[in-house]
This record gives structure tokens, C-alpha cells and sequence, in this order.
């Protein structure tokens, strides 16, 4: 299985707004222990999306970003008698969340020119309209999971 790590029980929530999710996004942002760097990239995000939105706070656009990337199924391959079928099952919460986030790091990750709190602040807000790289991700996950249906039955 994968690497189990103590994140969940250790997890502390970010300094500004006492969020879990904001305090593990920070921690999947960081790179080479840099946490003061990831911190301030992504208040700065936040800042930069609370001059775009006017209307709610930075921090619930960000939650409702992260909310809107969450993959409900996506298709895992299964061995059946020497043929690999790709079977759609329903994604737990914790993978949900970690899966939202891995693609929506991977898509400021991708971009190429401005600093990295202006594409997060970007693909957030993407996100948060249900437009962007991570939302498509998403929707091919799904659409994938939807073109497998008739392998279901194969589901453990």
C-alpha cells in the first residue's frame, strides 16, 4: 500500500485562518521543508483572490475551489483472468481531498511565466468558477469513470 504518513493526526491548521484544509494545502505546496515560503505564497494567493472577489472571503473561495476539484469516482484497473479492466469505484473522502489538491498543485506546477502565487491565485479562481486545468482533470476522471460503466460488476 502507500507510504502512511502521521499528516492526519499531526496536522495543524493554518496561522491566519485556523483552516486544516488551508494547513495541508500549505504542506502538499511546500518544497524542501520551506514552509514561511509556502505560507507566504499562499496568503498571497489569497490576497490576490480577495481583490478579485469581492463579495466572500479568500479563504471560502479557496475551500469552495478545493470542494469543486473533488473527484466523486474514478476508474482503478482490476486483473479479471489475464486482462486488465479499468473499473470505476466510488473515491473515499481523505483521497478526495488529497487528489484535489495533488491537481490543482499540478496545474500551477505546469504553467510556465508569472510567480507561483499568481497562477495558485489564477487556478483557484478557475477552480472556484468550475473552469481551469484541475477542474478538467476532474471531469475526465469522471467522463472516464462513465465511458467504464459495463466493467462495474468487476468492482471488489
Amino acid at each position: 500500500m502507500g507510504k502512511i504518513t502521521a499528516s492526519r493526526t499531526t496536522l495543524r491548521p493554518d496561522p491566519k485562518h485556523q483552516s486544516l484544509l488551508a494547513g495541508k494545502f500549505i504542506n502538499c505546496l511546500m518544497l524542501d521543508g520551506k514552509k514561511s515560503t509556502a505560507q507566504r505564497v499562499f496568503y498571497n494567493a489569497l490576497d490576490y483572490i480577495a481583490e478579485k472577489v469581492t463579495d466572500r472571503p479568500a479563504i471560502e473561495v479557496f475551500e469552495e475551489a478545493v470542494e469543486n476539484v473533488k473527484p466523486f469516482i474514478e476508474v482503478r484497473s482490476k486483473r479479471v483472468g489475464g486482462a486488465s479492466y479499468q473499473v470505476p469505484m466510488q473515491v473515499n473522502k481523505a483521497r478526495q481531498q488529497s487528489l484535489a489538491i495533488r491537481w490543482l498543485l499540478q496545474a500551477v506546477r505546469e504553467k510556465k511565466g508569472r510567480s507561483v502565487h499568481e497562477k495558485l491565485a489564477e487556478e483557484l479562481l478557475a477552480a472556484f468558477r468550475k473552469e481551469g486545468t484541475a477542474m478538467s482533470r476532474r471531469e475526465n476522471t469522471h467522463r472516464m469513470a462513465d465511458a467504464n460503466k459495463a466493467f462495474a460488476h468487476f468492482a471488489w
